[in-house]
């Protein structure tokens, strides 16, 4: 995404690279206390004597890329570029073939029900609801919940393009999903 039409500086690709690649390193999801977050980028940077104005902006992107901060509108502000870049790039590999792939698996993990009608998806859901662990949720939900918004959420127009395709392929399969497990398809 660094190459695509919004161009980042040359000077500023190591941020992009930096951020892109320990961006889930402290991801809540993977935390097993969620209520004292770990800084390991941060410390990891530091190890590597990376300055600390750059570890800043490294920062500055992890803390702000993820859809829960979006849900309560700290990534919609007014972005940089290199922001730009990884958010949307973390974001298409979520949706399209890979996205379900990883949707499913990651489903599985968390020994989530594939799909209950019984429990619809929470279509404005809140930052404390996406959250919760102990919402009744399902596979086929996140779709709905999240996976089907990251569209609309891109930042760049390579990002908006190339999320086009992947955000159709979600939808038919989403679309032969319903036929099937209601006995029409």
């Amino acid at each position: 995404m660094g190459n695509c039409e919004q161009r980042v500086p040359e000077e500023n690709l190591e941020i992009v690279d930096l951020a892109a690649l320990l961006h889930d390193i402290d991801d809540w999801k993977y935390q097993s206390d969620k209520e004292k977050p770990t800084k390991r980028a941060v410390a990891f940077l530091q190890s590597e004597s990376v300055p600390a104005d750059k570890i800043e902006r490294v920062m500055t992107i992890i803390d702000c890329m993820g859809f829960k901060e979006e849900l309560e509108g700290k990534g919609s502000r007014s972005f940089s570029v290199e922001y730009g870049c990884v958010q949307d790039a973390d974001r298409l590999d979520a949706i399209g073939a890979i996205g379900i792939a990883r949707c499913f698996t990651y489903g599985g993990h968390k020994l989530r029900p594939l799909y209950d009608p019984d429990v619809p998806p929470i279509d404005s859901m809140t930052k404390e609801q996406y959250m919760d662990p102990n919402r009744p949720n399902t596979t086929i939900n996140h779709f709905y919940e999240k996976l089907l918004k990251l569209r609309g959420m891109m930042k760049t127009n390579a990002g908006k393009r190339l999320a086009e395709e992947r955000h159709a392929f979600m939808e038919t399969f989403l679309d032969q999903f319903h036929k099937e497990i209601s006995g029409r398809g």
